[in-house]
């Protein structure tokens, strides 16, 4: 089971941004019930901490001392950031055209 980009909880986001609320939290709860059901330590933090995977715990307490995100996040915030670096770093700079003097 992959928590991570997993398609049910994409199409529930689907759901939501169409205003399909009921579809969307059926499809949130079987994602749930299978993320469950499977018994697998989904933690990927690498921490000894207390609370590993105690998610809610460990969210609230990263939005509690504001200093960095919970190590689960990295991945995701860092593919969203270099999406948004490329919008410009990855175009060569036009520079401005010299003007006679």
């Amino acid at each position: 089971m992959n928590v991570d980009d997993n398609e049910l909880e994409k199409k529930a986001l689907e759901h939501f941004r169409k205003g399909e609320r009921a579809e969307a939290f059926r499809c949130q709860d079987e994602f749930l019930a299978q993320v469950k059901a499977c018994g697998v330590d989904h933690c990927t933090c690498k921490a000894s901490c207390k609370y590993h995977g105690k998610c809610v715990e460990c969210v609230v307490i990263h939005r509690g001392h504001q200093d960095q995100l919970p190590a689960c996040f990295f991945e995701m915030v860092n593919r969203r950031i270099a999406a948004i670096c490329g919008l410009t770093e990855t175009r060569p700079a036009r520079p401005e055209p010299s003007k006679p003097k």
